[in-house]
């Protein structure tokens, strides 16, 4: 396992421990992201990754460690605080706000980002600078051909996108990507983890925490792996897939028979 890199990353995880009554489901877990990263975070069911990615967001507050953003200590932040230091997630269930058009679900987004209060987005998301943006978000994304529909008549490839486009039009520094390939199909899953790789290629940070292995192979330049709540393997994907503690863990085995 690779030991947590000395140089400060643009998010730092530093013995993160989180508990459920006498459960804990994250123990002592520490790794960094540097700027300019796409980072794959994967682990089996059950590994901890959805309880880490509430922690980062703000959603559950360690019981132990710190989370650092951009070299700020944002451990007990809440979510819009995160939010306006510069973190965006685009969540594994799409949820659209049905009653607006795809451009006016992402101009809200865009809205909700250069404003202080909920109202006060909603009430500039009609204006033209807000739909402009909402627009070049759409196109990053490969949908802009739909930003005048309703999202109920969307397939879900298209609604996973539009939800990418909702966390960009937040201009986050750092993009947490939950699962964005799930549910679709393999040419689909592949055109996203391309569109995946072009934003992080376009200088945008990147954790893209996926069970669509070949994909995340494909794109990521990092993993890190967690199995029951620790950290077990970090490192270039082939050589962190490759281990026997890493292969263990997904293939039910003793380390020892995985290794064979």
């Amino acid at each position: 396992m690779t030991a947590l890199s000395n140089t400060a990353g643009l998010l730092e995880i530093s013995g993160v421990t989180v508990r459920f009554g006498g459960v804990t489901a994250l123990d002592d877990v520490s790794f960094a992201v540097n700027e300019g990263e796409l980072l794959g975070l994967i682990g089996p069911n059950g590994a901890g990754k959805t309880t880490l990615l509430r922690a980062i967001t703000g959603v559950i507050t360690p019981g132990g460690g710190s989370i650092r953003l951009a070299g700020r200590d944002i451990t007990g932040l809440p979510i819009h605080a995160r939010v306006r230091l510069g973190l965006g997630l685009s969540q594994q269930l799409v949820r659209p706000l049905r009653s607006m058009t795809v451009i006016e679900n992402v101009a809200l987004a865009a809205g909700h980002a250069r404003t202080l209060s909920p109202l006060a987005a909603l009430m500039v998301r009609e204006r033209s600078a807000e739909r402009e943006s909402a627009l070049k978000f759409l196109d990053m994304v490969g949908i802009a051909e739909v930003a005048d529909g309703q999202p109920a008549n969307l397939p879900l490839g298209t609604l996973k996108r539009l939800e990418v486009a909702r966390a960009l039009a937040l201009e986050p520094r750092l993009l947490l990507l939950d699962e964005p390939l799930a549910g679709l199909n393999h040419v689909e899953a592949a055109r996203m983890a391309d569109t995946i790789a072009a934003l992080n290629k376009d200088g945008l940070t990147v954790i893209l925490i996926e069970h669509n292995l070949s994909e995340v192979l494909r794109v990521c330049s990092r993993l890190v792996v967690l199995d029951n709540g620790r950290r077990i393997g970090e490192g270039e994907p082939r050589a962190v897939m490759a281990d026997a503690t890493v292969r263990a863990a997904y293939l039910g085995r003793e380390a020892g028979d995985a290794a064979a």
